[in-house]
């Protein structure tokens, strides 16, 4: 009998840039994936049918001998075997992943820039992949802009539309009504297909929305490697981390109102994480956060200075 377990079969890691993609902490994680698993691109979409130039600009870049071209806006998937390969090659068609850890599947990755236009059509071609490469599970993932501290552990929210999965994994159904980006157009198809999915979400300090935030990413890594059961080698990430979060603080240590604001961030993580909160104090904390600032969440990233509350 087929194991049924989430992630036990092949699974495709998906991270778009733009929307979804606060701190470039998703598409961060699917990078570090790519350069640690021996994969190789398996379909690419026409990126005329999906994005707006003007919207999403192609780039001009110059490679190791010096020649300029330009780099269009896509999206790629990449797999564990080459393109129109096989045993003759020298390449096995179920060649296994190359991290180690417990876990038995392959591991697909999709990275690109969230598209422009056309997003049914976008979706069926994605799915029409995953189809085709028989994977069976999806892993979303995504970071926001949110009031919180640097200096605490990045918060990481898990959840799935499907119900097995949610008992599985002992996570929760987002709660959330409202704009939705790719990634919650993308899942919502695969369920109907019969395709499980998760999203993994990291709330990247809104303050610092400008830079990479790869304490972010590590967090994003953290959790994809406890939900799929593998071991996954972090590079510099942890000394990049580290950095990050010395820089911030240093600009910090250089403007009071700035330091002021992060301590009211941290007094309320520090009040909500206490083992002694109970609801009723963690709401009247925020209500007195809410008073300090004057503000609403996720209203304060306007203007030239990002990490300021309006006014």
């Amino acid at each position: 009998m087929a194991d049924s377990r989430f992630g036990s079969g092949r699974l495709l890691v998906v991270a778009f840039e733009g929307w979804n993609d606060a701190g470039e902490a998703a598409s961060g994680a699917v990078r570090a994936l790519k350069e640690l698993l021996d994969l190789y691109p398996i379909a690419e979409v026409d990126p005329e049918d999906y994005f707006d130039y003007q919207f999403n600009r192609p780039s001009i870049a110059s490679d190791d001998d010096g020649n300029r071209s330009l780099v269009w806006p896509g999206v790629t998937i990449y797999g564990p075997t080459r393109p129109n390969s096989g045993p003759a090659a020298g390449i096995a068609d179920d060649a296994e992943i190359s991290v180690s850890g417990a876990n038995g599947a392959n591991i697909y990755l999709l990275l690109g820039t969230e598209p422009s236009r056309g997003w049914k059509t976008f979706t069926r071609e994605i799915l029409d992949v995953v189809e085709t490469n028989e994977i069976s599970s999806i892993v979303f993932l995504g970071a926001m802009l949110a009031d919180v501290p640097h200096s605490r552990p990045i918060s990481v929210f898990t959840s799935s539309e499907n119900p097995g999965v949610r008992s599985q994994l002992s996570i929760e159904r987002s709660a959330y009504e409202g704009p939705v980006g790719i990634l919650s157009v993308l899942g919502n198809a695969a369920e109907s297909v019969g395709i499980t999915t998760m999203s993994i979400w990291a709330s990247v300090p809104h303050y610092v929305h400008n830079a990479p935030s790869p304490k972010a990413t590590l967090a994003i890594l953290d959790k994809l490697e406890e939900i799929v059961d593998v071991v996954i080698p972090r590079g510099d990430l942890i000394t990049e981390a580290q950095a990050w979060e010395t820089g911030i603080d240093a600009l910090a240590g250089d403007d009071d109102d700035m330091a002021s604001y992060i301590e009211q961030l941290e007094q309320a993580r520090d009040t909500v994480d206490s083992p002694e909160a109970s609801g009723e104090a963690i709401a009247q904390e925020f209500e007195r956060y809410l008073r300090r600032t004057g503000d609403k969440p996720g209203e304060g990233t306007a203007g030239d200075e990002p990490w300021r509350p309006k006014e």
